[in-house]
């Protein structure tokens, strides 16, 4: 079973970047698709970012679309979320997944890290 670790996350005004982090260990990093999922308060978790296994194909949700970038490096075990353009309305925890399928569900994904807060004002 793969664990997944994010880092990156913080306090960013409006119109700043951030990037996400997310450490894989413990499975074959390239054997899985990798995702980034949110949730704010009071909402539910959302799709934000997908990429396949090789990184040949990614798919984004529509609000962040041109703004986020998804990425991984499986030699490093590793994936990220360059956020650029950042909007109050991204504010939320951040977390990446990784499941057997490409797909934007959540409940498709088995494996969780704990989230990385990110908070940007206005």
């Amino acid at each position: 079973q793969v664990q997944l670790v994010e880092s990156g996350g913080g306090l960013v005004q409006a119109g700043g970047s951030l990037r996400l982090s997310c450490a894989a260990s413990g499975g074959t990093f390239s054997n899985y698709v990798m995702g980034w999922f949110r949730q704010a308060p009071g909402k539910e978790r959302e799709f934000v970012a997908t990429i396949a296994w090789s990184g040949g194909s990614t798919m984004y949700a529509g609000s962040v679309k041109g703004r986020f970038t998804i990425s991984r490096d499986n030699s490093k075990n590793a994936g990220y979320l360059q956020m650029n353009n950042l909007k109050p309305e991204d504010t939320a925890v951040y977390y990446c997944a990784v499941s057997n399928s490409y797909s934007v569900v959540p409940n498709a994904y088995h494996s969780w890290g704990q989230g990385t807060q990110v908070t940007v004002s206005s």
